[in-house]
Order: C-alpha cells, then sequence, then structure tokens
C-alpha cells in the first residue's frame, strides 16, 4: 500500500506514537545494573591505577593524550634517565663555573649568577615539564610523521653526550677531581 498525500513515507499512525511515548516515559532512562563509576572519583583513580584498560587510542581519530592510560616502561626509565642527567648536568656546571668556565646558554646564564640550589631546582623544573609533556604526547605523531617518543630518545642522547663533554671539560679544567 502506498502512503497518501497526507502521509510521509515513514510517518506512524497517532495512537501508535502517542502508546510509544507513553511506553518510554514509563520505563526508566537507566539501563545500568551497577552505580556511575565516574561518581567515586577516588576510587575511580586508585582501581584505574591497577586496571588499566587504554594502551593506545582504539581508532586514529582518538590519537590524543585523553586516551591513553597505561604508558610503555621504557618511557618511563627515559624520562627517569634524563632528570638524573640534567641534576648531573646542573651539578657539574656549578663545579666549572666555580673553577671560571662560563655558562654558555644566555638564559641560564641570567639565573645560574644566583643561588646554587635555585639554579639546580630551575632546571629540573623545566626539564621535568618538558619530560611529562613528552611522555603524555609519546605515542602522538609530531610533524606529521615523527612519534614523539623518538623525540624522548633524542633528549636522551643529547643529554648523554652533554653530561660527557662536561665530565671531559671538567677532568682537563680540574684534574684533582679524577
Amino acid at each position: 500500500m502506498r502512503p497518501s498525500a497526507g502521509q510521509g513515507a515513514g510517518s506512524d499512525p497517532p495512537e501508535a506514537t502517542s502508546r510509544y511515548n507513553r511506553r518510554v516515559q514509563n520505563k526508566s532512562s537507566e539501563r545500568r545494573l551497577t552505580p556511575e563509576r565516574r561518581s567515586r572519583t577516588l576510587f575511580s583513580l586508585l582501581s584505574g591505577s591497577f586496571k588499566r584498560r587504554r594502551h593506545g587510542p582504539r581508532r586514529a581519530v582518538d590519537a590524543s593524550i585523553a586516551v591513553t592510560d597505561w604508558y610503555a616502561p621504557q618511557w618511563l626509565a627515559a624520562g627517569l634517565a634524563i632528570l638524573i642527567l640534567c641534576v648531573t648536568d646542573a651539578l657539574i656546571t656549578l663545579a666549572l663555573l666555580g673553577h671560571g668556565a662560563n655558562e654558555a646558554n644566555p638564559f641560564m646564564d641570567i639565573i645560574v649568577h644566583g643561588d646554587g640550589r635555585r639554579f639546580v631546582a630551575f632546571k629540573f623544573g623545566l626539564t621535568a615539564v618538558g619530560v611529562v609533556v613528552l611522555i603524555l604526547l609519546a605515542r602522538v605523531r609530531a610533524f606529521g610523521r615523527l612519534p614523539v617518543s623518538t623525540l624522548l630518545y633524542a633528549v636522551l642522547l643529547g643529554y648523554i653526550c652533554l653530561v660527557g663533554y662536561e665530565f671531559n671539560l671538567l677532568r682537563q679544567l680540574v684534574p684533582e677531581y679524577f
């Protein structure tokens, strides 16, 4: 049977629509059997720390930092190594400056001539923020091709070279340390 001119192809008779509306109004819109898990924030944080669900994005469009709660352990190791090398770099820099060397970084040169502890804390803080951002974005592709985790390893390699160079300078400037 073809619909008449007054009715659309998908329209229902008015009595069927009203029966459906009454059924929907009588039913609860909540179908969950358990309480809302997001209402208990502390419990969610603690249980989510031990029962991780997202090791990576489900879809290509989900490749953002909000959909991952499990990061690779090698990224943690690289981050910790960077932070240890950062503190080592700061302490060697202070030792070199105490023996007549000059700070090559003009931004750090302003900070390093004050309190040594403030310099180490500032340098560590900047590096720690950078490491956290790199780890959060480790699965994202920088410049459309390069995974950010590669940049994390490049920073680690750069710090290894820098600390090696500073050890060499320290050995030349202050041979009694070695």
